[in-house]
């Protein structure tokens, strides 16, 4: 997702995604570094499970992207890195996208 006049939908999504502590400290240790599911969840102390529910939320949403890979042991691992993004939020950029949103409960 690029700075460019994102539509409404597209930023809701985003900012919905965005607004929970867990997929926000997901978002900054890629900004590092791309992880295995296994060592990202230590490092964020929480089970994998409750890992890869906000990987798959963040992957849904372009935030994020997977690989599966295999180790130099045969076991394979999914890797994870952060996908290329740039989101300007200014009023501008709200009022602009806000003009195409979905209404709720259009039957379009």
């Amino acid at each position: 997702m690029s700075a460019e006049s994102p539509t409404g939908d597209d930023l809701v999504r985003v900012l919905a995604t965005l607004a929970n502590p867990h997929r926000m400290r997901v978002v900054a240790a890629l900004a590092r570094e791309r992880h295995y599911v296994s060592d990202l969840a230590r490092r964020l102390g929480i089970s994998r499970a409750l890992l890869q529910l906000h990987l798959k939320k963040l992957e849904a949403c372009g935030l994020v992207t997977s690989a599966l890979e295999l180790s130099d042991d045969g076991k394979a691992m999914r890797f994870y890195e952060l996908a290329s993004f740039d989101i300007r939020l200014t009023p501008s950029t709200v009022a602009t996208a806000a003009e195409d949103l979905e209404r709720e409960g259009s039957q379009e």
